[in-house]
């Protein structure tokens, strides 16, 4: 990233709400984007299709294709977790690194 956008930023999240509304989106989007690829390893692993996993989780086909190939996805838990037992994965959570937490976490509940 370039030094400006990195400055502009800095100055936007000086703002504690606009530091709150950044943080969660950081952390959605972070966890969206590794249990999508978990996902997608665990099908390649048990040389499963997309198609295959769709029908063993009891979903449409291209919401299987749209959610690990697509940039911008937000899928339900419930499509999640059905997803997940297709191939063997329960879904559990973990606590966040103290780095993690002071990225994500302090400015999430940090007073206004």
């Amino acid at each position: 990233m370039s030094e400006t956008f990195n400055n502009m930023l800095d100055r936007r999240l000086a703002d504690p709400e606009r530091a709150r509304a950044f943080a969660g989106e950081l952390a959605r989007i972070r966890a969206i984007d590794a249990i999508v690829g978990q996902l997608d390893s665990a099908r390649e692993e048990e040389h499963m299709s997309k198609a295959e996993l769709a029908r063993a989780a009891g979903v449409e086909p291209s919401a299987v294709r749209r959610l690990l190939s697509a940039q911008t996805v937000n899928p339900t838990l419930s499509t999640i977790a059905e997803l997940a037992a297709a191939v063997g994965l329960k879904l559990t959570l973990t606590p966040m690194t103290d780095d993690e937490r002071a990225q994500i976490t302090a400015p999430m509940v940090a007073e206004v």
